[in-house]
């Protein structure tokens, strides 16, 4: 609870500062791209870092002839040494240390290395309770159905990532390989957020969201229906991290045109940006807590053995559906939902626009007023 609770004060600041370091929205996106570009690739290392290190003390599966059954109760033998698990605890701390080191590393460079500009955080002029400014965020259309839409796209994309090591290693029978697999699916996220930035700037974001989202689809179809092939995996893998990165990028990129959209609605209520980013990663996280229940109770019921070398023929029914099927309807559902979103690149130009002379306008009443002070 505690490494959580420590994350999303980590987290909730980090996003939201997007909206404090620059108040165009073109710096404001291509902000959100660097950004989610180093966050993917840095989910690669730690990846790839926690992978190799755990991976050195891989505790073997347990076959299937060690299955023992008393009064129709299977209760398994477990094979393995003191000396192996001790190793293999040893391994899971030396990584979380490392990855912990990464984490200071990375909030020492932000706290020196970036600067917020504080003439884009003013006090409003009708100041409200935290209550109520919950209230107006929560009643924003907008932010209501970009909040609703995601978390069936994020449910959707936590479910295909959180049981395709799973799938890969005992449907497909790449044991030794679901490692790798990941590492293409994330490598080839991080390589396709910036075409997708490119994307968003040339289409709108609207189209860029339902483009990224159906690109995964044929990946998470192809991987299931045809024979499983490892060169054919490779290739399906690279496909649907270019879904994942949509996911991704899109997100976050579209939560800072709905806060323009709410200023100009409410000019005298400012100050919200952390509580539209706040419920966001809150949100976020609720969908990965979904994800892991549902594959919880779904491999439980279809008798899932935990390290069994193999698993019944019910378990890889249900990881086929929990990595095709299942994404695919969330998807759906959650793209129906954005269809209603309001914001399209019209409104958003509008926007823009309306809060560049909102802004002129109080930048020239500023000055008048400390011209008449000085006078």
């Amino acid at each position: 609870m505690s490494h959580l609770i420590t994350m999303c004060c980590f987290h909730v600041p980090y996003s939201a500062l997007t909206m404090f370091i620059s108040s165009e929205q073109a710096e404001r996106d291509s902000a959100t791209a660097y950004r989610m570009t180093i966050e993917v690739l840095g989910a690669v290392l730690g990846t790839a870092i926690q992978g190799q290190i755990v991976g050195m003390a891989n505790a073997p599966c347990i076959p299937g002839q060690c299955l023992t059954v008393y009064a129709n109760i299977k209760f398994t033998v477990c094979l393995t040494c003191r000396f192996v698990v001790s190793l293999q605890k040893t391994a899971y701390m030396i990584a979380s240390g490392v990855i912990c080191l990464v984490y200071i590393l990375c909030a020492i460079v932000l706290f020196f290395g970036v600067r917020e500009q504080k003439e884009f955080c003013r006090v409003g002029s009708e100041p409200i309770s935290f209550f109520q400014g919950i209230k107006l965020v929560m009643g924003h259309g907008p932010y209501v159905k970009l909040v609703i839409g995601f978390l069936f796209t994020s449910l959707a994309f936590m479910l295909l990532e959180g049981n395709f090591a799973l799938f890969c290693t005992y449907t497909l029978g790449f044991r030794n390989d679901f490692q790798n697999i990941l590492l293409v699916i994330m490598f080839s996220a991080t390589l396709a957020i910036p075409f997708w930035q490119w994307f968003l700037t040339r289409f709108g974001k609207k189209t860029a969201a339902y483009c990224g989202t159906l690109t995964a689809v044929p990946s998470m179809i192809v991987v299931v229906v045809f024979k499983s092939n490892l060169i054919m995996t490779y290739f399906v893998s690279f496909f649907a991290g270019m879904g994942v990165a949509s996911a991704y990028l899109m997100s976050w990129s579209m939560l800072p045109d709905v806060v323009d959209d709410f200023k100009l609605e409410n000019p005298k209520s400012t100050g919200h940006e952390a509580i539209f980013y706040s419920f966001y990663v809150f949100f976020s996280k609720f969908s990965s807590g979904i994800s892991l229940g549902i594959s919880t109770l779904s491999l439980h019921f279809a008798g899932y053995i935990t390290r069994g070398c193999s698993q019944p023929e019910a378990v890889n029914i249900t990881l086929r559906v929990l990595v095709s099927f299942a994404p695919i309807a969330l998807m759906i559902i959650g793209l129906v939902v954005l269809y209603f979103y309001p914001i399209d690149e019209k409104r958003r130009q509008r926007n823009r626009e309306r809060l560049r002379e909102q802004w002129e306008m109080e930048d020239s009443e500023t000055d008048s007023a400390e011209l008449a002070a000085i006078i």
